[in-house]
């Protein structure tokens, strides 16, 4: 071990024993073995002995033992984090406690993606056309107007005074297309610009992995970049990487990109060049085309574009559209030069019609093609079936690279995830948690289920399970879903069952259910995904979690499928290589929700039997935390009343 390292690693150790600066600061600190275990192994990292992959289990501590050797190090360290809760966690509450703590006095930055910023320019855009508005836009427009005379950092989320949902928000947020750099009006005032000049001039730059990835890529593509060349990353949430990796290795195109700029055109020509009639033209037949096409697919609402091309008329429509692209491309040409506006449009919509022509041709065999569908417009999506070469280049060998999460192993082993990302060179440890599982909590899998294949079935069996568990836990209760449509079907019926409140996915932002949930203290909250993970609830508000089933992916999602395929041309297994392994790591951030705190007490009913009477259930069980099992659902009941 050299001097350096020597020196952090001591520092940091020694903020986390008995008489260290944390125990001092902190009540009722205790000194966790594991969390020293994990700082240490951050310090090597972090002066460069190899990169680092940490599992760390649910009390381990994990945020203060990478923070604390970042922030004694010294060095340019960007820490990026899964959700923009997390984000503002670490930025507003975690860095300056432990600034406080440890007396030193680094300058901080909380970055986000442009979108997050307010733009001033758009916003005085909008202002001028405020004709064009409807009244609630107009109303939402001036008081963001008010609201930007009184921010500091021009941070959307600071916005309260208008809902997150307004229209309003997206014609004033930063778009790196709109955004005429040097040449703005605005640009000394410019949020997003100063937001990039105090990431370059700090020492810890706290981001999300949205971002990181973004700003990476178009880094390569050469395209000014907002994150510095710093010394160390350190992602959170690591789990979430190989899925966000895939997104940004991969290419989106939105239809609605497409129709705004059709638009646009058509607006250049009624307000610049009204003796070029053919502009109004072309652009409403390829709008129309466009129109056209969307119709075809919705009818269909199939996901998999390589199934749709076998369809003789969406594949004609297809070709149309382009024709009709390439039709008004050869006459804005002739129009180059007579409209700043129109060249912006000509450099747009050429770029798009190129990426959908790309799209349509569905070449690339190592990677999937595929369709999401939103109210009006569609996400073509071109997703790499494989990115550890292309992360194998990113991760590059300049900088420390720390990975952790609380769920990274399948059945005690770390390879799935670091293959992954082209990083199993790393130093990998798993540190458990050091709860005490075995006497706070308690998993079940109830006798005579129902096969989860049969809906009607299942919906009653979770029903009534459900009933039992929230009566004896006095509401207190997650109920996580793996579809929309189970959890809307027990949530029509549960209404009437219990006499606890209940509040479903969709009634409201997750903030703001979450806050509610906290706030009554005996509700029961029903939700898919998103509350699977980056949710904290401590203590007895949250003493039941029921799992509807485990998480499989679908066999028709469209990248598991082409994923499939390229498993099983090599000889192997699509399920026990790709199935299983997701669907193990999210299984365990939805039982991640319940034991949050060493005092936590809970019970985990999972009503699907597959994970007991199928070979593969194993896997699951030796993932989990090692918590006490039964059966029985009187027994569920009894441990659910003793939690006072």
């Amino acid at each position: 071990m050299n001097a350096l390292n020597s020196r952090l690693t001591i520092d940091s150790e020694q903020a986390f024993d008995t008489d260290g600066v944390l125990a001092r600061h902190i009540k009722g600190y205790s000194a966790r073995t594991v969390q020293k275990q994990m700082a240490s192994a951050v310090c090597s990292a972090i002066n460069g002995t190899s990169n680092l992959v940490v599992e760390a289990g649910t009390g381990v501590g994990k945020t203060y033992a990478y923070l604390i050797p970042a922030l004694l190090s010294g060095k340019q360290i960007i820490v990026s984090t899964g959700s923009k809760n997390l984000q503002e966690q670490l930025f507003y509450k975690d860095l300056p406690a432990l600034l406080d703590m440890l007396v030193l006095a680094p300058k901080l930055a909380l970055l986000k993606g442009r979108s997050n910023y307010l733009c001033q320019l758009l916003l005085e855009q909008q202002l001028v056309a405020c004709e064009s508005h409807e009244p609630k836009v107009l109303d939402d427009l001036l008081r963001i107007n008010q609201w930007s005379g009184q921010t500091v950092d021009g941070d959307l989320g600071g916005l309260n005074s208008v809902s997150e949902n307004s229209d309003a928000l997206r014609l004033i947020a930063s778009q790196r297309e709109k955004c005429t750099g040097n040449k703005c009006a605005h640009y000394a005032a410019c949020f997003t610009r100063k937001a990039r000049v105090r990431a370059m001039d700090a020492k810890i730059i706290v981001v999300n992995h949205h971002l990181f990835f973004a700003d990476r890529i178009l880094k390569e593509t050469g395209f000014a970049e907002l994150l510095p060349d710093s010394d160390v990353v350190i992602f959170d949430e690591a789990h979430l990487l190989p899925d966000i990796a895939v997104t940004y290795f991969g290419q989106q195109i939105s239809t609605r990109s497409l129709d705004n700029v059709l638009q646009q055109i058509i607006a250049v020509y009624q307000t610049e060049l009204r003796d070029s009639a053919q502009i109004e033209l072309l652009a409403a037949r390829s709008i129309n085309q466009l129109n056209r096409w969307h119709q075809q697919l919705f009818d269909t609402d199939e996901t998999d574009w390589r199934l749709l091309m076998g369809n003789r008329d969406i594949a004609s429509a297809s070709w149309a559209m382009i024709e009709e692209l390439k039709s008004l491309e050869v006459l804005l040409f002739a129009h180059l030069g007579r409209s700043e506006t129109l060249d912006e449009c000509i450099e747009r919509l050429v770029t798009l019609s190129n990426k959908l022509s790309v799209f349509f041709q569905c070449e690339n065999n190592q990677a999937a093609y595929s369709i999401d569908y939103g109210y009006r417009y569609l996400t073509l999506s071109i997703a790499p079936i494989n990115v550890a070469k292309e992360c194998e280049k990113l991760f590059d060998a300049q900088t420390s690279w720390i990975f952790t999460s609380a769920t990274l192993q399948i059945n005690r082993d770390l390879s799935l995830f670091t293959k992954g990302l082209g990083i199993d060179k790393s130093k990998q440890i798993i540190l458990a948690s050091p709860f005490d599982y075995r006497a706070n909590a308690l998993l079940c899998v109830p006798r005579h289920l129902s096969k989860v294949s049969n809906h009607e079935a299942a919906v009653k069996q979770l029903i009534d399970v459900s009933v039992m568990a929230i009566n004896a836990a006095k509401g207190r209760t997650f109920i996580l879903f793996t579809s929309h449509r189970m959890m809307n079907a027990v949530a029509a019926r549960l209404q009437s069952r219990v006499n606890y409140p209940l509040l479903v996915q969709g009634q409201g932002s997750k903030q703001s259910l979450m806050k509610k949930f906290r706030q009554l203290g005996n509700a029961v909250l029903l939700g898919t995904g998103a509350f699977w993970e980056g949710v904290d609830v401590r203590g007895k508000r949250l003493s039941c979690v029921i799992i509807d089933k485990l998480p499989f992916v679908s066999p028709s999602d469209t990248l598991y499928r082409a994923r499939a395929e390229s498993v099983s041309r090599d000889g192997r297994d699509p399920f026990t290589m790709l199935s299983l392994p997701q669907a193990v790591i999210s299984l365990n951030q939805g039982v991640g929700r319940l034991i949050r705190d060493e005092k936590d007490k809970g019970v985990l009913i999972l009503c699907d039997n597959r994970i007991v009477n199928r070979e593969y259930g194993q896997a699951f069980l030796n993932s989990l935390p090692p918590m006490s099992r039964t059966r029985d659902m009187d027994k569920v009941v009894n441990f659910l009343e003793q939690i006072k």
